[in-house]
């Protein structure tokens, strides 16, 4: 069975990268659920995830960490909190080169909120390597009083998205030390 217990869950748009980063992390052969995409009106890709991508990091102390892509679709987010039940954390990726960027933002960090508060955002499909880039990001987060990692990211290499995981770990070693 898939159930690991240590999970991190990644969450976002469609083509924003979700199954492109848990590749580039994964110690095993990534599950892969894509299928041919049918709605090229939210994404003009060729396919795109359908049920669940599953893939495994293994930390140095041999604990396994069960890495789970949900579907970008909003018509398949009845499984999001399936999926999210007792992950360590979230990776949200939304793509960059959406006109809709900071709506997406705006609505994925609201659904997957309702699952866990360890979320890091990734921004993707970045074209330029410009600081500014990810004001437009910053703004937004300071405007609604979010206070999530933010990260610009390639999602198909493997140090920008564990630095993401690196992040969500630190985090809960952080807040478990404030409750002890």
């Amino acid at each position: 069975m898939l159930l690991q217990q240590y999970k991190i869950v990644f969450g976002g748009t469609m083509g924003a990268g979700k199954t492109a980063a848990i590749k580039a992390l994964s110690d095993i052969s990534v599950v892969s659920t894509e299928a041919r995409n049918t709605d090229v009106k939210s994404h003009n890709k060729q396919l795109t995830t359908i049920g669940i991508d599953y893939g495994e990091i293994n930390l140095e102390d041999g604990t396994k960490i069960g890495l789970y892509g949900t579907p970008g679709q909003d018509r398949f987010d009845f499984m999001w909190p399936i999926v999210c039940r007792g992950a360590l954390g979230i990776v949200v990726l939304i793509d960059h080169s959406s006109n809709d960027r900071l709506q997406n933002l705006e609505f994925y960090l609201n659904a997957f909120k309702e699952y866990g508060n360890n979320i890091v955002i990734g921004i993707t499909h970045l074209d330029k390597q410009d600081d500014q880039v990810l004001k437009i990001y910053r703004d937004w987060m300071a405007l609604y009083n979010c206070q999530c990692p933010l990260f610009g990211i390639d999602a198909r290499k493997k140090d920008d998205v564990l630095l993401m995981i690196e992040t969500l770990i630190a985090s809960l070693e952080v807040q478990s030390n404030l409750t002890v």
